[in-house]
């Protein structure tokens, strides 16, 4: 499966499909699984509820809206992939954060969470084929192909697990 071509969405999202290596985006999602799962694993809990600057998200809140985002992008795959043209909602992710009580679960419980997601979307992105990646929706207003948010979704990923690095584990 190609990278998808610079027409197939918004160039907002040059920063995250930029992080993807080359190679079969079906393949670097399910490694980076592993990899997040390794890597978050040897966080301690009690860095959870911490910020690294007042009013920032804390760590816990962070992959909360990882979760939060790749199921979000997820469903908009499947609303392309299935030949749905109806303009779909955008979200408030500070909202979504807010209202997602984060600091109530652990670290654990949401990388557990995390894995699971990604496992099913999985499970979900195997099914398609390549001229079903090659449709189109909109939400915001914003053009995108199926293909383009497998990236955005890979991309995103890479993007928060460098700032927890950055931000979060950097002392």
């Amino acid at each position: 499966m190609n990278r998808p071509l610079a027409d197939e969405y918004p160039e907002y999202y040059n920063q995250y499909i930029n992080l993807v290596k080359e190679g079969d985006i079906l393949s670097i999602l399910e490694e980076q699984s592993t990899f997040v799962q390794g890597f978050l694993t040897g966080i301690p809990e009690d860095l959870g509820d911490k910020s690294y600057a007042f009013g920032k998200w804390t760590l816990k809140e962070i992959l909360g809206h990882m979760i939060d985002n790749e199921r979000i992008m997820a469903y908009r795959f499947l609303r392309i992939v299935r030949g749905d043209k109806q303009q779909l909602p955008g979200f408030d992710q500070d909202e979504y954060v807010l209202h997602g009580k984060f600091f109530r679960r652990t670290i654990k419980d949401l990388i557990d969470e995390k894995l699971l997601v990604r496992a099913s979307n999985l499970i979900l992105f195997r099914t398609v084929d390549e001229d079903d990646l090659l449709l189109r929706g909109t939400f915001n207003d914003i053009e995108i192909s199926a293909r383009a948010l497998l990236f955005v979704i890979a991309g995103h990923e890479l993007h928060h697990i460098d700032f927890i690095k950055q931000n979060h584990l950097s002392a």
